[in-house]
């Protein structure tokens, strides 16, 4: 690999003015601008990224740290938030927490080691993100972050969510109505899990203990808790699923067990991925509009990288239903 020296070398000239040509950092006479430019074609030089950090402190790099890129909804707000640095000049370092504590905290060190410019953080868990202190990089956090720490965070309005999808079922004559929600614990699952609870109460309908399971947002996961729910002994008339995956699993099981979808049971997801409108019937679900976070978590970035002192942001995006093939009014079996 060709070094600026060699530059230097070729071109006839010192290597701090092949710097300056690079850099244009100080006036260079053209014929000289010349000779460096054409050896650095002729050598196929590429400057290092590493002493350019160095020099300017500045790394053009953004780290992003989600929890599952397995997951469609994660690999698609990933995309927002590249496309959005990507216009504005960064690229995008991605890390993949497999909702692992102790590997979120090890690429933490490794993004503030590699001297990224701003991070972007979704985390699993609240007590997942405990760093020593205060981050001494500009960072933003995202859907399952902390709420509590003095840092940007954008989220969606999970409770709404839930909401929604709770004033649809009821619209359409839904009383039996189940629930399968993420982990026992994570905050936004139980956010759209009560805004169910409520809306369907103040409609006249209780959902029993029984009706609500955990899952890992997972297809397998939904695909496993219909089955417990569509096999007991008093079968539901809609479930609500906290994400589109578990969605798609329970559409799996109900095909499997023969029960109509949506005459007999009706689906709804959450997040609107985009095989959401692809499967069979197509999804109803609450739409997340995951480009629209992913570019404001990014913008969010760029302007506290850009102004450290900013005050701490939060922005609560609104979702939307979009009502597709899997819900209708109830059909009795005949």
């Amino acid at each position: 690999m060709s070094t600026i020296k060699d530059v230097a070398r070729l071109a006839g000239v010192s290597y701090t003015t092949v710097s300056h040509v690079l850099n244009q950092t100080r006036p260079v006479s053209a014929e000289a601008r010349e000779r460096v430019l054409q050896a650095v074609k002729d050598l196929e030089y590429v400057p290092s990224a590493l002493a350019r950090s160095l020099r300017s402190k500045v790394t053009g790099s953004i780290g992003l740290i989600i929890p599952n890129n397995t997951n469609p909804y994660f690999s698609e707000l990933a995309r927002g938030i590249e496309d959005h640095c990507y216009g504005a000049g960064y690229s995008v370092i991605l890390c993949n927490s497999d909702d692992d504590p102790d590997k979120q905290r090890d690429y933490l060190q490794v993004l503030q080691t590699k001297r990224c410019d701003g991070l972007i953080i979704a985390t699993l868990n609240q007590s997942h993100l405990q760093p020593t202190g205060r981050l001494d990089i500009p960072t933003v956090l995202l859907d399952r972050a902390p709420k509590e720490r003095d840092i940007d965070l954008v989220s969606t309005d999970n409770f709404l969510g839930g909401q929604l999808a709770a004033h649809h079922l009821l619209e359409l004559r839904r009383r039996r109505i189940a629930c399968i929600a993420g982990p026992a614990g994570l905050e936004l699952s139980d956010e759209r899990v009560d805004g169910l609870r409520r809306t369907l109460a103040l409609g006249g309908v209780a959902m029993a203990e029984a009706d609500l399971l955990h899952a890992d947002f997972s297809g397998i996961g939904g695909y496993q808790a219909a089955m417990q729910l569509l096999q007991g002994e008093s079968r539901p008339d809609a479930i609500f699923c906290c994400n589109d995956m578990m969605a798609i699993g329970v559409l799996r099981a109900a095909g499997e067990l023969q029960i109509e979808v949506p005459g007999q049971l009706s689906v709804i997801g959450f997040d609107d991925i985009e095989l959401a409108q692809f499967v069979h019937p197509p999804l109803t679900t609450v739409a997340q509009n995951t480009r629209r976070l992913g570019n404001l978590t990014a913008q969010f970035l760029l302007e506290r990288i850009a102004d450290p002192a900013l005050p701490a942001r939060r922005e609560t995006v609104a979702p939307q239903l979009h009502v597709r093939g899997s819900t209708a009014p109830y059909m009795p079996p005949t």
